[in-house]
């Protein structure tokens, strides 16, 4: 096994981490924690549930200043990963909700 110890070598599951960010993924027992809603690497345990920093911050913009979003144009059906997370905002809430997110 190569790498770092006590590390998770990254593979083909593992997405790809921002050089730029100096935060440390989430891990457990050396393994990279993914963030339950979109799959990113996990920054730690946000709001109930392992999320990235990108789902945690659109989580608690949504319930503090209770936004109301658009209605999905692909009936509330989307595919929230990575990639396209910022696509349907009604979807990704209501899998931010559907993962166990909560105030």
């Amino acid at each position: 096994v190569s790498g770092a110890p006590g590390r998770a070598a990254g593979g083909p599951s593992t997405p790809p981490r921002d050089p730029a960010d100096p935060r440390p993924p989430a891990e457990l027992n050396g393994m990279v924690l993914l963030c339950k809603v979109c799959g990113d690497v996990a920054s730690g345990f946000h709001y109930g549930v392992h999320a990235c920093e990108g789902c945690k911050g659109f989580f608690r913009r949504s319930i503090q200043q209770n936004i109301q979003y658009k209605k999905c144009l692909k009936n509330e059906n989307c595919s929230i990963v990575r990639i396209n997370r910022n696509r349907c905002q009604q979807c990704r809430f209501k899998k931010c909700l559907l993962v166990g997110m909560s105030r």
